[in-house]
């Protein structure tokens, strides 16, 4: 298994049950060297749903009771596993990497810490569950993805824009 991109960079690759024992890995990590409980763990993205063609890099989620005011030994421990927090700004999250080497030039995982069982918990989680449960929906977003693949030069942003219209449609159906 190879995960890793590096910045900016968009490739697809099929799925592999080896992403689910990378992430049953990395969260023994997470719970041996913070004291996040178990259940506020949570493999997500596109390499969290089967037959998915993924970006390979691993996605968690990471519940936390108040962002605004996260545990110092939640982000140390989080350190000690090999994540480091990125300069990324975003409304009630704050964004982890973990890295293949000290150029820190390929992410290979990343953490969202959000507030747990709040919104955007509660999407994340949906959008993994909707896809795995619905097989004509995740047929759409793998021929959405390769799509942009087959037909852009863009970096990442613009995969995440291409995107973005499908993955709030499916929010939407959680509410």
């Amino acid at each position: 298994m190879n995960l890793g991109l590096k910045r900016d960079e968009v490739r697809l690759e099929p799925h592999t049950i080896e992403w689910q024992k990378e992430f049953l890995r990395v969260k023994q990590g997470i719970l041996n060297s913070t004291p996040i409980k178990e259940n506020r763990i949570e493999h997500i993205g596109s390499t969290a749903i089967k037959k998915m063609v993924a970006k390979p890099i691993l996605d968690l989620v990471v519940g936390v009771d108040v962002i605004e005011n996260v545990d110092k030994a939640i982000l140390q421990g989080l350190k000690e596993t090999g994540f480091l927090r990125l300069r990324v700004q975003r409304p009630n999250e704050i964004i982890l990497a973990k890295f293949t080497d000290e150029t820190y030039e390929e992410k290979t995982h990343f953490i969202h810490l959000v507030e747990y069982k709040k919104a955007l918990w509660k999407n994340l989680i949906f959008f993994r569950d909707y896809l795995n449960s619905n097989e004509t929906v995740r047929d759409q977003y793998s021929n959405l993805k390769r799509e942009f693949v087959k037909e852009s030069n863009g970096g990442i942003n613009e995969y995440t824009n291409y995107k973005e219209q499908f993955v709030r449609e499916i929010y939407k159906k959680r509410i």
